[in-house]
């Protein structure tokens, strides 16, 4: 099983990041990104540390870079982007939800986008 913590560490290792910068920069406790205790760093985490390290989440969340497939037209789409994020939030689960609950889950996650879309401005 792949452990996202430890490959945050050896990140952090490579680059000289020490492992309580990251933690205090990205408000977490002292501590968080401890391997003994966790191996799999929640998605929503995983985003914000990804952000610091210049990363995508799906790199920490699995270890590898995958590339998005483009729409039908060639153009990838928000509704195709939030599949991927789901599908990676819950770990892979999302594929095997019936079409309504995925098309329900896709529709919630659009409107908190654009929500906090709103919010941010």
């Amino acid at each position: 099983m792949f452990n996202s913590v430890q490959y945050v560490r050896d990140i952090c290792k490579q680059r000289k990041i020490p492992i309580s910068q990251l933690e205090k920069e990205c408000g977490f406790s002292n501590g968080y990104l401890n391997p003994k205790k966790m191996a799999k760093i929640p998605y929503d985490r995983a985003q914000i540390i990804a952000e610091y390290l210049g990363i995508s989440a799906n790199l920490i969340m699995t270890g590898e870079e995958t590339e998005k497939a483009p729409a039908e037209t060639g153009k990838r789409t928000e509704r195709n982007d939030v599949l991927d994020d789901i599908d990676i939030a819950f770990y892979g689960e999302f594929k095997a939800l019936s079409d309504d609950q995925k098309a329900t889950i896709r529709d919630m996650v659009l409107v908190m986008r654009k929500r906090r879309a709103q919010s941010n401005k």
